[in-house]
């Protein structure tokens, strides 16, 4: 579907005419579908995916602006849901429970160095902070999310527990 074509059904869209969607659905699958295939390498879930983004267009239809490119706006709102989605996938194969469960104070962590610091110079939720920020990888404020803690205290927790192992690993090496 040519530029042009694309920013008309978007615009027709803008003003609510339902049959300009299927026309931006007719025209412009195939190039969507190209977009997200290499994200999921899956004929079945980048066909998911391409009907998940046709409905985020339609959803924030009066976010496109006419005076912008329009098939480079579907082809961003297609990668920008396709990292997401896979980014929330990583996420979600380590449920909430899952990795709350692990942290509990008796798993099974191996000793000595910072693991040993980490048992012994922190209190329960100072570790917990630790372990999901520094091994899971979660920002500050997915971890503040995920212990129900407003950030700045994530934020602090954080600080002042590597500060403890800092002074902990300081006082076991001399």
């Amino acid at each position: 579907m040519e530029r042009r074509e694309v920013n008309a059904c978007l615009i027709r869209m803008q003003k609510g005419d339902h049959e300009a969607f299927a026309a931006l659905y007719e025209g412009c699958k195939r190039g969507v579908f190209a977009v997200l295939y290499p994200y999921y390498h899956s004929y079945s879930d980048t066909e998911d995916a391409m009907q998940s983004v046709f409905l985020r267009v339609k959803e924030n239809i009066l976010k496109y602006r006419p005076d912008t490119d329009a098939r480079s706006w579907l082809l961003t709102v297609a990668r920008n849901y396709a990292l997401n989605d896979i980014k929330r996938k990583k996420r979600e194969e380590l449920t909430e429970d899952s990795v709350l469960e692990r942290l509990s104070v008796g798993s099974p962590i191996p000793e000595g160095g910072a693991f040993d610091a980490l048992n012994r110079a922190l209190n329960e939720e100072e570790r917990r902070v630790v372990v999901l920020h520094v091994f899971w990888g979660y920002k500050h404020r997915e971890t503040a999310k995920l212990l129900s803690m407003p950030l700045g205290t994530v934020t602090s927790k954080y600080k002042t527990a590597i500060a403890k192992m800092r002074k902990f690993l300081e006082e076991v090496a001399t």
